[in-house]
């Protein structure tokens, strides 16, 4: 794994029309984004933020809070106690080694920001990949559900802040 320094902002209209651009192969495809999505990136009370390198390049994206719950799953706990992040990395760049590096630091950011107990994250049950990634940073499985809108299966994960 590389040791890459991160910056993380809020979401800018250049850094949101990139991601728009994004396109990812079968099964990843659901996380593909359109110019539809753009609003949602943009408005800041959805809590998206930008993660990229020492060099500004675009990395991946994150978000906080209802924003990154599906709908479907239990979210009985919540602000302040347990913050949702969702995550999305760069299509070129899933699969480098970064992951772990990069939801880590997003973990860091949140902490700052947030001031959480508890972290909780929402993962399409088929993307072991992802879960590989939370489950390294200590994170376990606390629930499977379906998302209302389609029976997509889903696990959530939850991690306290301060582990290991």
């Amino acid at each position: 794994m590389q040791n890459m320094k991160f910056n993380i902002q809020l979401m800018s209209q250049q850094d949101a029309d990139e991601i728009v651009t994004w396109q990812y192969e079968p099964p990843y495809a659901i996380y593909s984004l359109s110019r539809e999505d753009l609003p949602v990136l943009l408005d800041p009370d959805n809590r998206y933020f930008a993660v990229k390198d020492e060099s500004s390049q675009m990395i991946g994206y994150c978000c906080f809070g209802s924003e990154a719950r599906v709908p479907g799953g239990d979210y009985h706990d919540s602000e302040p106690l347990v913050i949702d992040l969702g995550v999305g990395m760069h299509p070129g760049m899933v699969g480098k080694g970064l992951g772990t590096e990069f939801v880590d630091a997003i973990l860091h950011y949140a902490t700052g920001e947030f001031s959480p107990e508890r972290f909780r994250v929402s993962i399409a049950a088929f993307n072991e990949r992802s879960q590989r990634t939370f489950l390294k940073l200590g994170f376990v499985e606390t629930a499977s559900f379906k998302r209302v809108t389609d029976g997509m299966r889903f696990v959530q994960l939850e991690r306290e802040v301060n582990w290991g």
